[in-house]
């Protein structure tokens, strides 16, 4: 099991490969279609300053008013290759060391992981409770207002959040392994 503290730098995630079990520590950052969409149409200063360093996490929390903050009650991944047309880019200008979702991510996503340093972690669906038992903490949450709760930024400290790496900078991708061992025992099949 690897630890990793965020924000941490390219030498660590640049160790991390296929397989590795890790457990996120530190501030992370949600993000979906919209967030992704607005970070993509232009630099936006600010959210270089938030997430260079850190994991983008693709998930719509559950949340709720308590305490004079908020409590998250659900904290899965969503889909993640819905950001395809935007993580690339996303991880070079802003400075991430990862992304965090369910399903894996293309050959765009794959080249910037290799190139800037950073990796692709897949974390359990169906499990949002689960995840969101790992949520010690709401630091903050940006555009909500804008967006909506599913869609906002949400600065969530993390102690021990668990994942796994299915895509790492060195250009290896899990997921691609599996569908091309799938897709050639697809063909056995067909063929008896």
């Amino acid at each position: 099991m690897h630890r990793i503290d965020l924000p941490t730098d390219e030498a660590t995630v640049r160790a991390l490969k296929c397989g590795d079990l890790v457990e996120v520590h530190g501030v992370m950052v949600t993000g979906r279609d919209v967030a992704h969409a607005y970070l993509f149409k232009e630099l936006r200063p600010e959210f270089v300053e938030l997430l260079e360093g850190r994991f983008i996490y693709h998930c719509g929390p559950v949340v709720r008013k308590a305490k004079g903050g908020w409590e998250v009650t659900s904290a899965g991944p969503t889909t993640s290759t819905r950001e395809e047309p935007y993580q690339a880019k996303i991880i070079q200008d802003y400075g991430l060391r990862g992304v965090i979702g369910k399903g894996g991510m293309g050959q765009g996503t794959l080249e910037a992981l290799k190139a800037c340093g950073a990796v692709y972690l897949s974390a359990v669906g169906g499990a949002g409770a689960v995840a969101a038992s790992s949520v010690k903490k709401v630091r903050a949450v940006h555009m909500l207002e804008e967006f909506g709760v599913p869609d906002a930024f949400w600065e969530l400290e993390v102690d021990g959040f668990p994942a796994i790496v299915t895509m790492d900078s060195r250009g290896e991708s899990l997921h691609r392994k599996v569908r091309e061992a799938s897709e050639i025992e697809f063909e056995k099949l067909l063929k008896r």
